[in-house]
């Protein structure tokens, strides 16, 4: 009998948020676990649970924010966008308010500008906060 894999869906929040400067931004979170560096919060789908709860669920997680989504920016799913595993993954655009937090698997957080962003992110979240600010200027 033969063994059928398949990708893993994932989610990430584009959370777009205002700063204590006054400044609007998105909020990036440091990785605790491999692979390294800052990312996009986001993570798995768990069994029984929708792209959208999930996006919520992995938000309140990883910054501890209440977010509202406001629409899906894309799906991406590219055989190595994770190094871990092939992932598919579906990207939201969401806002908060309020002061997040680095819990769970965030080691530390931030809110960014686009011009702030001038450093790599983990998996292909480069990619996606491109096709994100593309898409802001039209």
């Amino acid at each position: 009998m033969k063994k059928f894999r398949n990708p893993v869906p994932t989610v990430d929040i584009i959370i777009e948020i205002q700063r204590e400067d006054g400044k609007h931004g998105i909020v990036l979170i440091k990785r605790k676990n491999p692979p390294d560096g800052w990312a996009i919060p986001g993570g798995f789908v768990d069994y029984g649970e929708s792209l959208e709860e999930a996006a919520v669920r992995e938000a309140k997680e990883e910054t501890s924010l209440d977010i509202q989504l406001k629409k899906q920016l894309h799906t991406y799913s590219d055989p190595n966008r994770d190094p871990r595993l092939h992932t598919i993954s579906t990207v939201f655009i969401a806002s908060a308010q309020g002061e997040p937090n680095a819990q769970d698997d965030a080691l530390e957080i931030g809110i960014f500008t686009k011009e702030e962003i001038n450093f790599s992110l983990a998996f292909d979240h480069n990619t996606i906060l491109t096709d994100y600010f593309e898409r802001k200027k039209g």
